[in-house]
């Protein structure tokens, strides 16, 4: 028995700042002053907070020590772990509150949150299956294969309201069924943790701090449809959810909770992991299952869908992280439990990655139906720097733009759709008043064109014609008729494209379209990006009133675009200037300003 345990965070974001050294100079120090038998130190996974790693925890007080650098740690081995005082200019600062301490859970970022299929991030050693089961691990795998029916697992699933939460949001129930009554000699289970979305991180976090738990669903999914094999197909560029997921494989397999006769019972299933190359359409499914075996990323035609001609030709169902980290939450608990959380339509939480333009970026899980409001606000801390919120994007490269005359937007499936974005696999975007919508719209289509499989024409080409169009209307030579043309396009490419990802590739300027429409037209009619982003649409201009002719902006000007005497007023020749915006950032005395 340990008194204390710390936690440190491994996950991706804290790792690369340093965890692991906070990690061995914990152990060193607690050495050092012999209570290696009295305080246990444990890598965990994110905690949420990404914005204040490294991030370590330490119990049973709770004490949130953020920013934490290798050269504190003698401080709170000394100060906390010895002596019983708590560093308080280490905790995160909503915490303290005068001489008390407030509870984590009590902070605005975690208070509004709700915590399923992120239950165990951040308080179990995700490299300890015993933890694991400490915590009702592979309970919910032992009471179906001993007390239900495989039929009955599909309609308990079917009945939670589960949808899959990796973009398209079909009933994972109903995929199950689907699966389950269509007779083979070979039936596969698959995870989709390829995760492609910019800026997404959802389900890294899940297999980095808790991989039983989807070794766990995919088992039960397994049994409910009748397979004995499973892939994981997941990113190479996550070295660290690899590697605890092949482990979390390797003692599964070792505990008896994988392999045959699990439990006694007779079940067979084992599963494997299949690392992808980084092509996003790989994160459409039956591109996903065509990496799988081995051919090219290509999206397959439909019907037949997965559930009746998946891998390898046998019926499969494919769910990403987080669908099956809620699956041992809904076995245990119940669907009724489950449809308690969130709306009638959109049961359950939803974890979504907040970042951009917004104080407390990192992961968070809500129940669905939670406002854009409590997330922008509350959750999220606000926009940093007092500037202005001006809109949220949801869905990555696949969905669309929220403005800020909407921030009261339920968070859930319909309400996104309605409004020509979507809910996707979870990416959250914060845009402030110095974001340019076109800009934003322009960058994800050059994702997408970069992305195309490039099986069909109106993806391969449709998306490089719109790419044209919008670089067309930032450099300055836009007509109003190009909105026009754009639309039109736009509706062709989604009509007309063979998979999800040309189908939603034009979302991001349709829906910028629909709601900064005045923001194209500024871009067109005015030549002006509202936002100073656009480079071909800036102006440099030197304030004479201001300017004491120091020649400094003269003399840090790249291009020589800048003439002037000592003590006068000088001038920029806009034919010359590259808009690098080095005069403007040297001048002393704010003479020069952009337009």
């Amino acid at each position: 028995m340990f008194r204390s345990h710390v936690m440190v965070c491994g996950g991706t974001g804290c790792t690369s700042s340093g965890s692991q050294k906070i990690i061995d100079a914990f152990n060193a120090e607690i050495a050092a002053v012999g209570l290696h038998e009295e305080v246990k130190v444990i890598k965990t996974g994110c905690f949420g907070l990404c914005a204040l790693g490294p991030i370590v925890v330490v119990y049973p007080e709770g004490s949130f020590y953020s920013m934490v650098k290798p050269e504190d740690v003698k401080e709170i081995v000394d100060e906390h772990l010895l002596k019983g005082r708590v560093v308080t200019r280490l905790l995160y600062d909503e915490t303290v509150q005068g001489d008390t301490i407030k509870s984590l859970n009590d902070t605005e970022f975690y208070k509004h949150q709700m915590r399923v299929a992120l239950r165990n991030c951040g308080r179990i050693d995700p490299d300890n299956i015993e933890e694991y089961i400490g915590y009702d691990g592979y309970a919910a795998l032992g009471k179906v294969l001993t007390e239900m029916t495989p039929e009955q697992v599909c309609q308990t699933i079917l009945d939670s309201g589960l949808r899959g939460r990796g973009g398209g949001g079909f009933p994972t129930g109903r995929k199950w069924q689907l699966a389950a009554v269509n007779k083979a000699d070979q039936k596969y289970v698959a995870c989709n943790a390829d995760e492609g979305d910019p800026g997404a991180f959802m389900d890294r976090s899940i297999l980095e701090g808790d991989p039983h738990a989807v070794i766990e669903a995919m088992a039960i999914a397994a049994y409910a449809i009748g397979a004995t094999k499973g892939y994981v197909y997941i990113r190479a560029e996550y070295p660290i959810a690899v590697q605890r997921l092949q482990k979390a494989i390797d003692d599964a397999r070792a505990y008896g909770l994988l392999g045959k006769d699990i439990f006694g019972t007779g079940f067979e299933y084992d599963m494997e992991i299949k690392l992808g190359a980084g092509a996003f359409v790989c994160g459409e499914e039956t591109a996903l299952m065509n990496s799988i075996e081995g051919h090219r990323g290509e999206p397959r035609p439909r019907p037949p869908y997965p559930a009746v001609k998946g891998l390898f030709g046998k019926p499969t169902i494919l769910n990403n992280v987080e669908t099956y980290a809620n699956i041992p939450q809904i076995i245990l608990n119940g669907a009724d439990w489950f449809r308690t959380i969130g709306t009638e339509k959109s049961t359950g939480t939803k974890v979504f990655a907040l970042g951009g333009k917004i104080k407390n970026t990192g992961l968070v899980e809500i129940p669905m139906g939670t406002t854009l409001r409590t997330v922008i606000e509350d959750i999220g801390g606000g926009i940093p720097n007092g500037k202005k919120f001006k809109a949220a994007q949801t869905g990555g490269p696949s969905g669309g733009c929220i403005p800020a005359s909407l921030i009261d937007t339920p968070m859930d499936y319909d309400s996104l759709i309605a409004l020509g974005s979507m809910m996707g696999s979870g990416g959250l975007i914060v845009m402030d008043e110095d974001t340019c919508m076109v800009d934003i719209a322009k960058f994800f289509l050059e994702f997408t064109v970069e992305e195309s499989c490039g099986k069909c024409a109106p993806c391969r080409i449709g998306t490089k014609r719109l790419l044209e169009l919008l670089d067309k209307i930032t450099s300055g030579n836009g007509e109003l008729e190009d909105l026009d043309r754009i639309e039109e396009l736009a509706r062709f490419i989604k009509e007309n494209s063979a998979c999800g990802l040309g189908q939603s590739a034009p979302n991001p300027v349709l829906s910028t379209l629909q709601h900064f429409r005045a923001e194209y037209e500024a871009h067109i009619v005015d030549k002006k990006c509202p936002a100073g982003v656009c480079k071909d649409l800036l102006t440099y201009r030197i304030i004479e009133d201001k300017c004491k002719g120091c020649t400094l902006c003269k003399r840090v000007c790249p291009v020589g675009a800048i003439s002037g005497d000592v003590r006068n007023p000088h001038v920029i020749d806009p034919a010359k200037c590259i808009k690098c915006g080095a005069c403007m950032n040297g001048c002393k005395f704010n003479a020069i300003v952009r337009e």
